[in-house]
């Protein structure tokens, strides 16, 4: 798999937290019953979402695939030669 696999799978993440921010704070402020159902929908897409790209990524480290940031910025590269270090 490409890293930019990996970087599309980070982005679903992503995409999944502001799903769910926006249905919290839609929840807060709904005036009626039908926002409440957006915000329901809003808040089951956020958990399917997340969960797909979480064991998305979980194959994706099982298989040495997934890009890992460490503290320093750097990113280390599992393939069968062994670890390689990059600058991200």
């Amino acid at each position: 798999m490409s890293h930019r696999c990996n970087e599309q799978i980070q982005k679903a993440l992503i995409m999944a937290w502001i799903l769910m921010v926006l249905a919290d704070e839609g929840e807060a402020f709904m005036e009626d019953d039908g926002c409440g159902v957006l915000f329901g929908v809003l808040r089951d897409c956020a958990y399917k979402i997340r969960g797909e790209a979480e064991r998305e990524r979980e194959a994706h480290k099982a298989r040495g695939v997934w890009d890992e940031p460490d503290a320093l910025g750097f990113v280390e590269r599992r393939d069968g030669d062994g670890i390689q270090r990059i600058e991200d």
